[in-house]
């Protein structure tokens, strides 16, 4: 200090930083400001004549970081500069982008087995706002060149693949070729394959999104999404709104993502694994009815997923051939796997789709996707695969 001051003040008083050499690991910057040099640096900050932090609504060190090196595995051996953006949530990351593209009597043109909370999002929220929403078959696409010629308010082509908890998936690069041929956006939703498995930007989407919550932090200890852009004109109209709305990300959920990043490619390499063993024994018991894993080489979508997948991921679905109080029972003798309402942890979660993730999804809309009582998503674990489907056998006798 410059000054002597009294020694109540000096409790108040940031430090000076005692660093004295790099760390090894990437710190927390737990501060919702930074301090400016003199009043002309904060100018400049503001103005944007020189890069620097200045409130982490805006931007933090941590964050931006991690959003870094989201977006390089992403656009990995593509030879595209990539940017990032980390938010609040799965579900922020995508309002902020739709937000950011479109407007009042713009349109959607998107899957009708979506996740159920988007689904929500489109005709509950965007719509309020004039944003319309059609849902069709994206592998058909012969229909989706006929509403992009026909309606050219379609500005936004968003998908899932695989589908959530279908397991559908959409042929990636045709659908790129049919958007830029009419101008409009695309968005992939990559939160099950991760950029190990998958990477729609390489396949000439514009926009990938990820849910970080799960298989990117892999633990279930944070909650966060991110945007995952190439195109520089759009990277700042993202930035404006995602700051002026305030679903940024904050630095600790940052910080843990960075944590489980470390452990990804030897995570996802175990959960397929397992997956795959798993999908096979679910295959041949006499109470499942059908198995949604497009590793099955008899999977209406193997063909597509070995396209453009590394391998088929840790997530699937299956129907059992019962009722649905007993399709409940089942669940409820889950000793091993534990029923909650997200997917990607190192340990296997069972969910039912009808009565909590697409429990506000018109029913009709649900079964005509194969969102059947009878159907149960599985996020399979890391766990030791003898021990699931050991569970799993004693649940279903």
């Amino acid at each position: 200090m410059s000054q002597k001051i009294k020694i109540d003040s000096l409790c108040v008083k940031e430090y000076p930083d005692q660093r004295t050499t790099k760390p090894h690991q990437l710190p927390l910057y737990a501060t919702s400001s930074f301090v400016f040099e003199d009043a002309e640096e904060g100018i400049d900050i503001f103005t944007g004549k020189k890069q620097g932090h200045s409130y982490s609504r805006y931007g933090n060190p941590t964050i931006d970081t991690v959003a870094q090196k989201l977006a390089d595995l992403e656009a990995f051996g593509t030879g595209l500069n990539a940017y990032g953006f980390l938010t609040s949530s799965g579900m922020s990351a995508i309002s902020i982008l739709m937000i950011s593209l479109l407007k009042q009597g713009d349109t959607v043109l998107t899957q009708s087995d979506l996740y159920g909370g988007t689904t929500e999002l489109l005709l509950k929220v965007l719509s309020n706002v004039g944003i319309k929403v059609i849902f069709t078959d994206l592998n058909n696409t012969d229909a989706v060149e006929q509403h992009c010629l026909n309606d050219r308010s379609i500005k936004l082509i968003y998908f899932e693949t695989p589908a959530n908890p279908t397991m559908k998936c959409i042929d990636i690069h045709s659908i790129s070729k049919i958007a830029k041929k009419y101008g409009a956006f695309t968005c992939v939703d990559n939160t099950f394959c991760t950029p190990l498995i998958q990477q729609p930007l390489s396949l000439g989407i514009d926009f990938v999104i990820h849910s970080t919550t799960k298989y990117l932090n892999g633990h279930g200890n944070s909650i966060a999404g991110i945007i995952i852009g190439h195109e520089e004109k759009i990277k700042h109209k993202i930035w404006t709104t995602l700051k002026l709305m305030g679903a940024t990300c904050n630095a600790w959920d940052a910080w843990l993502i960075n944590n489980g990043l470390k452990t990804l490619s030897l995570r996802m390499a175990k959960h397929a694994e397992n997956a795959m063993n798993i999908a096979i024994w679910l295959q041949k018991h006499p109470k499942i009815k059908r198995v949604n894993y497009n590793g099955l080489e008899d999977h209406p979508y193997h063909e597509i997923a070995k396209k453009q997948m590394k391998s088929f991921g840790g997530m699937l679905s299956f129907e059992i051939d019962l009722p649905l109080n007993e399709v409940l029972n089942v669940l409820n003798k889950l000793q091993f796997c534990t029923m909650a309402p997200t997917l990607g942890d190192v340990d296997t979660l069972i969910l039912h789709p009808v009565t909590s993730s697409h429990l506000n999804v018109d029913k009709s809309q649900r079964e005509a996707n194969g969102i059947t009582d009878q159907l149960v998503r599985m996020s399979v674990g890391i766990e030791n695969q003898d021990d699931i489907i050991a569970d799993l056998s004693q649940a279903l006798q």
